[in-house]
């Protein structure tokens, strides 16, 4: 006997023993749960509850002199000897996925904002069906692959991306009892109703981070999420239209959008779409991102399982369908780096990863590129249970704030402070813009800041309407935060004896195609009695109705036996459709291309040599434009660093209390001889060949895009090859960022671009709209201008194409004068002190 030990304490040790088996203690155990779920309601009146316990304070304390060690105070470390990889544009960086995640052995970590199973990594669908997001992720789950994937959750009456439909078609992938079962664990957060798991409430903010983790061995990160309406090339193609074969779509079901017509509708029903290809165009997509092999896909790795084991934490803590995560690097007393937490008693595993040694990745080993990276972030209490870190917003600064010799950034939002005296706006890097400017001013250098931004931020729809009240705020804080106003950029380096207007240029981007919709594709629909939206909805149906649709994870319905009845309907449309074919001559081979947003780009041809199977009168109908919607959060300096990610420039990116990002830093240390105003210059290879890339699109000297992108180097992941900078003329021009020829260039494109959008489809918004009694004379509502199309029905057909033939690229000057004399967000109840936050 121990000393100390009598036989009583034995007893009593072998009788608790003994209960554990029993259903009296699971009793016990439950009612144990049950008392601390019932504890958590008093975290609503305790905002710091997560800090306040001693544990909590040393955690914090760790974590704080961690982030104080590190530059921009961020959690990650700066990393040598990254290989990294940019992407432009939705195809080449869903196809470089496609190939990573199916080469996936171990683990894939997933985390984004929205999140669409139905979506197609490859095009045309019809043709790569097995390559639609939720196979390809079922067939690695079949394969033993364990797949983590954290979305938002979305407030549902404010948005449409339905993460309850994400969670459930992806649960119900593989069903109980099938290969696969229990390897796709899908997170929602946060919680919008207290009752649901007793936990904090977030309503006004969202989890805005988009990267992938793959073994560990690889990442992506950008601004991409795996959802709908954001698959695009570099044409950035209008139109869907395809006499030849509805088979030959590009953007099935929900993926073909426009928001400006209508938002998106029912994602959950991912086959349907309201809005006929045959009438209007699509809204195009611009965005960057990135892909990583290096120490910083650590870095990346450690952020989600914080951000997992926070979630397992506030909202899954009692359940056994979420495990505890934890990774090497953070084990014994630094588990609590990643929230690791270890109750009394826990419910769900603690699961090690990566699941094979971390030293088996080739980048444990040594450098695998030449670039020098570190990982930032916002975040905070209710988004990741830590202090605020706003490192993304420190980067941006301390960044721009060197420029010697230009600023380039590609932003969704441009809301930004230039000191304190512009509540409700916060961020500085405004601030940062003025000092860069003002520097350069004084020291009589050529400096830019050229910012490409959207023309509309948000999807309004109509400007005029009162449901665009929120869009027209943003907007409002946008003009205040350039020019409107004592405190703006402008007027703050006016202020300072400096011409802002020799530094600071703001763009948007536009495109313009051609609907194939001809006269015997009409008479198609005439003979059949069968309209084109129709035969859309039953491609899509086609190629995305087998799937699992459900509204609960226990009892998954294969192949719901609800919709059999509208499938067939649709089918026997089709085939309605299609057997007039031959009675209008449609087959015979079309003539008419399906798109033309090619002769906008390098060698495309031109609109007026463009092959029309109908009366060119009637083509005139089918012309359509709409803005570029640039969704890319992206800022490049002096051609030798570069920042990518999620984040926007805006409060709700850049302050870390309210939207979560991730965003990296890089510096390629591989310099390239280079020119700056005409001098010799080291430019980093990364940050150069993704600038010269970027500005050849805007400019048209790239040819389009073909939609095979298997022997594209483009699109493949950073370990299969680098990138292909595509050597030649029009890549020499762009070398000089400072040059005069192609800063001529640039804003010449952009006037023309701007006169020529303005002249055919009066594209809104306009410099010539300064109050709303502009907007009425400028664009009348009336029915019969239609959104995006030709204004002027009776301009010759022949001087249209003349004049779509001066497009080049695809830069448009932003119309700063836009609503300058009319109030654009009065105050309200949509817009108020209580809401402000919302759209800053």
């Amino acid at each position: 006997m121990a000393p100390g030990e009598d036989s009583d304490s034995r007893m009593f040790a072998g009788l608790r023993d003994r209960l554990k088996a029993t259903n009296l203690y699971d009793a016990k155990i439950g009612a144990i749960h049950i008392k601390n779920k019932i504890g958590k309601f008093g975290n609503l009146i305790n905002a710091n509850h997560r800090h306040d316990e001693e544990h909590e304070k040393l955690t914090d304390e760790k974590r704080t002199r961690i982030a104080e060690s590190h530059r921009f105070q961020s959690f990650a470390p700066e990393r040598d000897g990254n290989k990294i990889k940019w992407y432009v544009d939705g195809q080449d960086y869903f196809y470089a996925v496609s190939v990573a995640l199916e080469k996936a052995k171990e683990t894939i970590y997933i985390e984004d904002w929205w999140l669409s199973p139905e979506l197609f990594l490859r095009r045309p669908p019809y043709f790569n069906q097995e390559w639609r997001l939720d196979q390809v992720l079922k067939r690695r789950a079949e394969a033993g692959v364990k797949i983590y994937i954290i979305v938002y959750k979305e407030v549902a009456q404010a948005l449409s991306c339905n993460s309850a439909h994400t969670k459930h078609a992806l649960h119900a992938l593989c069903p109980e009892g099938t290969p696969g079962h229990g390897n796709i664990h899908v997170m929602r957060h946060p919680d919008h109703n207290v009752f649901e798991n007793a936990g904090d409430m977030t309503f006004y903010w969202a989890h805005h981070e988009k990267f992938i983790v793959i073994d560990y061995e690889i990442a992506f990160i950008g601004g991409l999420d795996l959802c709908f309406g954001r698959w695009d090339n570099r044409q950035h193609p209008l139109a869907d239209v395809h006499p030849a074969g509805v088979q030959n779509e590009m953007f099935p079901g929900q993926d073909f959008n426009n928001n400006r017509i209508m938002d998106f509708q029912s994602v959950d029903d991912w086959k349907s779409n309201e809005l006929s290809k045959a009438d209007f165009g699509r809204m195009p997509w611009h965005d960057v991102a990135m892909c990583v092999i290096g120490d910083c896909v650590y870095d990346i790795a450690e952020h989600f399982v914080l951000r997992w084991n926070f979630v397992k934490r506030d909202k899954y803590k009692r359940s056994e369908d979420f495990d505890w995560l934890t990774m090497t690097g953070r084990e014994g007393e630094n588990e609590d780096l990643v929230a690791v937490q270890r109750p009394k008693h826990p419910v769900g595993e603690y699961v090690h990863h990566p699941l094979s040694p971390l030293e088996n990745r080739a980048w444990a080993h040594g450098h695998q590129g030449t670039v020098h990276a570190q990982v930032v972030r916002s975040s905070c209490d209710w988004s990741s249970g830590i202090l605020t870190e706003h490192s993304i917003q420190n980067a941006y600064c301390e960044t721009i704030r060197n420029a010697q010799h230009f600023v380039y950034i590609e932003n969704q939002f441009f809301i930004t402070a230039t000191g304190e005296e512009q509540s409700p706006i916060h961020n500085t890097i405004g601030k940062a813009i003025v000092d860069a400017c003002v520097k350069a001013g004084k020291e009589g250098r050529k400096f830019r800041v050229i910012i490409v931004i959207p023309a509309i931020p948000g999807f309004a729809g109509d400007l005029r309407d009162d449901a665009a009240m929120g869009t027209r705020a943003i907007m409002d804080y946008q003009y205040k935060s350039i020019h409107r106003g004592p405190n703006s950029i402008f007027e703050q380096i006016k202020s300072q004896g400096v011409n802002p207007k020799q530094h600071v240029f703001i763009f948007n981007l536009r495109s313009y195609d051609r609907l194939n919709k001809t006269s015997a594709m009409i008479e198609q629909e005439e003979k059949s009695g069968v309209k084109y939206q129709d035969v859309q909805r039953a491609e899509a149906e086609e190629i995305m109705g087998e799937g699992v649709q459900n509204t609960t994870d226990q009892k998954p319905t294969i192949g719901d036996d609800t919709g059999d009845n509208e499938k067939e309907r649709l089918v026997d449309l089709k085939r309605q459709f299609e057997a007039q074919r031959g009675a209008v001559g449609l087959d015979q081979e079309v003539t008419s291309k399906d798109s033309i947003a090619e002769t906008a780009m390098l060698n495309g041809g031109k609109v007026s040599e463009q092959r029309w199977d109908d009366d060119l009168e009637k083509e005139k109908e089918n012309f359509v434009q709409e803005e570029l919607y640039i969704h890319g959060k992206l800022l490049i300096v002096d051609d030798r660093i570069v920042i990518c990610g999620s984040s926007n420039i805006n409060d709700r990116s850049q302050l870390g209390l309210h939207d979560s990002e991730l965003s990296i830093v890089m510096e390629d240390y591989n310099l390239m001889d280079s020119v700056m105003d005409g001098q010799p210059f080291k430019a980093g290879h990364h940050a150069a060949t993704l600038r010269r890339m970027l500005w050849r699109e805007h400019l048209g000297l790239l040819p389009a895009q073909p939609l095979d992108a298997s022997q594209d180097p483009n699109a493949q992941p950073a370990d299969v090859c680098p990138n292909d900078i595509m050597e030649g003329s029009e890549y020499e021009f762009v070398v000089d960022p400072m040059s005069d020829q192609v800063w001529d260039m640039w804003t010449g494109n952009a006037s023309t671009n701007t006169q020529i959008f303005r002249h055919l489809f009066r594209a809104d918004p306009d410099d010539n709209i300064k109050d709303f009694d502009d907007y009425e004379a400028f664009l009348p509502r009336h029915k019969k201008f239609r959104q995006g199309h030709l204004h002027d029905p009776f301009m010759p057909a022949e001087e249209v194409r003349e004049k779509l033939d001066q497009i080049k690229g695809h830069l448009v000057w932003m119309p700063l004068d836009f609503l300058c004399d009319a109030p654009m967000a009065e105050k309200g109840l949509q817009v108020n002190a209580y809401t402000e936050s919302i759209y800053t």
